[in-house]
């Protein structure tokens, strides 16, 4: 409605109707809706019953789940994005989403013993059931709620499982700018500090650290 009259005085003060558009510089309303529902151990445990090791669904799962990776960045992240640090396998990529940060985690063991097991190998780590990378991440998310409905988990989506890893963080302790090196944000909620380079690293590396002996 605000954008149909915005453009109804333009036009106005075009025509010589009107001599101001009174809608100028007033902001778009936002009302959140909450967003994706974080995962709860008992969601976790119910997709992996329904989705074993071995299948590219738990392999999704455990991409998510220790990478924080978005859809847009889960489909292409593989073998390529991986190098080693320290004695150690990391993976570092730059986000797709506009104004994230370059992100550069430690390999937990699940997520390795999760890529191993998996029959399949390509370019990517998730392939679609043809064997190829997923083309977009619509498609992608489509796919994994499918995976998720099988496992009864209706209203799932892979996001949640970011928020959920979020939330695992803050209640192991882990600092606003640990979270925001494994979530590959810039900036903390109530500060404009920034964490870059090394220092990012060795926060995530700590970060990671108190989720990787998970049972998974």
């Amino acid at each position: 409605m605000m954008k149909a009259a915005r453009s109804m005085y333009h036009w106005a003060c075009d025509a010589g109707h009107a001599e101001v558009n009174p809608l100028v510089g007033i902001r778009k309303i936002h009302r959140s809706q909450g967003g994706a529902t974080p995962w709860t151990p008992d969601d976790l445990r119910k997709f992996k019953e329904a989705h074993p090791t071995g299948t590219m669904a738990h392999l999704a799962l455990t991409i998510h789940m220790f990478t924080a990776a978005r859809s847009s960045d889960a489909i292409w992240l593989g073998r390529k994005q991986e190098f080693e640090s320290h004695g150690s396998r990391w993976l570092g990529w730059q986000p797709k989403k506009r104004g994230a940060a370059f992100v550069e985690i430690p390999m937990a063991a699940p997520l390795r013993e999760a890529i191993s097991a998996v029959a399949r190998i390509g370019d990517a780590y998730i392939l679609s059931e043809h064997g190829n990378p997923f083309k977009s991440a619509d498609t992608y998310r489509n796919w994994f709620r499918k995976r998720c409905d099988e496992a009864g988990l209706q209203g799932r989506s892979s996001h949640g499982v970011r928020k959920a890893l979020a939330e695992i963080l803050a209640e192991e302790g882990r600092s606003e700018h640990q979270i925001m090196a494994v979530l590959s944000h810039t900036r903390p909620s109530t500060s404009a500090i920034y964490t870059k380079g090394a220092e990012r690293r060795a926060i995530a590396a700590e970060a990671m650290r108190s989720i990787s002996g998970f049972s998974w």
